[in-house]
């Protein structure tokens, strides 16, 4: 972890009532401005990888082991929206600490509400913001990813595991139901039965059974996965932004239609590349041997 963070770029530090002043490089100046002043209290933030491609999120309620609350998560859409302006970074890692990624939704903060309160406001819609980022995410888990945990994860586009993860929607054992994805992405993700086994029982699963069931895509040492997931993260980086979106695009498109919808979606987006800048420098550098240079054009 130490050498991983060397050379990072540190945007603001948790508590807006501490005292700790954080420098910002004059080059990085503009970018970081507002999270600097906003002091985020949930979340750190980091530029790491080439060039500073790579953009690191790291959810920052190590009491509550990074319980989601409301103010969490509103400020994550408000990293995400900058993220998401920022043409130097590619694709995005959520992360947590090596305990739990998210151990489930803040239980304190929603315990009195009521029906007519969470209906009337549409609770927890604004989590959505996690699934319609336009630029990957990567989702690295360590220890627990119960309910909104892990259902914030299934927004990402790629799970990381470390191989002290957990996964579970234990929702059940208190009395309501997953309500930010869980019984829809789950069963998407691992069968309708596993899903099914998950959602009525509470039960979790470790990260090897996660990885075999389809939930996670790699597992590594749990000391080792943040650093995996940043090469996987550059790498993505190095593509064209603009292709990259397309191609997320479409294969999410795949969990939300029929495949007769999906194929013509596909197609269509297929068509679209060749409107690009990119697609052409793309087919002529593998033609002339070369590496391509992409402008997100």
């Amino acid at each position: 972890m130490a050498a991983l963070r060397t050379g990072l770029v540190r945007c603001f530090i948790a508590n807006p009532l501490s005292k700790v002043k954080v420098a910002l490089p004059t080059s990085h100046f503009n970018l970081h401005r507002n999270y600097a002043s906003d002091a985020f209290e949930y979340l750190k933030v980091e530029k790491t990888g080439k060039n500073d491609c790579v953009g690191l999120i790291t959810l920052n309620r190590p009491k509550a082991l990074n319980a989601l609350c409301d103010g969490l998560m509103r400020e994550l859409a408000g990293v995400l929206d900058n993220f998401e302006k920022d043409k130097g970074v590619g694709c995005l890692i959520l992360t947590g600490s090596e305990k739990a990624f998210a151990a489930g939704a803040d239980i304190k903060e929603m315990q009195n509400n009521e029906f007519s309160q969470v209906y009337g406001s549409n609770f927890l819609s604004h989590w959505d913001r996690v699934s319609r980022n336009i630029k990957p995410i990567i989702a690295v888990v360590n220890g627990f990813a119960l309910g909104g945990g892990c259902e914030v994860a299934m927004m990402c586009d790629i799970i990381y595991a470390g191989d002290n993860a957990q996964f579970g929607q234990p929702e059940i054992l208190i009395g309501t139901i997953p309500g930010a994805g869980g019984t829809q992405r789950l069963p998407k993700a691992i069968g309708k039965s596993k899903a099914m086994e998950m959602a009525l029982t509470g039960d979790r699963i470790l990260a090897d059974e996660a990885q075999r069931s389809g939930l996670v895509s790699k597992v590594f040492p749990k000391e080792q996965v943040l650093a995996e997931a940043v090469k996987t993260a550059e790498k993505i980086s190095s593509n064209s932004k603009l292709i990259v979106a397309m191609a997320k695009e479409s294969v999410n498109t795949s969990f939300e239609t029929m495949l007769s919808e999906g194929l013509h979606y596909e197609k269509r987006t297929f068509h679209t590349t060749f409107a690009t800048n990119d697609r052409k420098e793309g087919m002529s550098a593998f033609v002339e041997k070369r590496k391509p240079d992409f402008t997100d054009s």
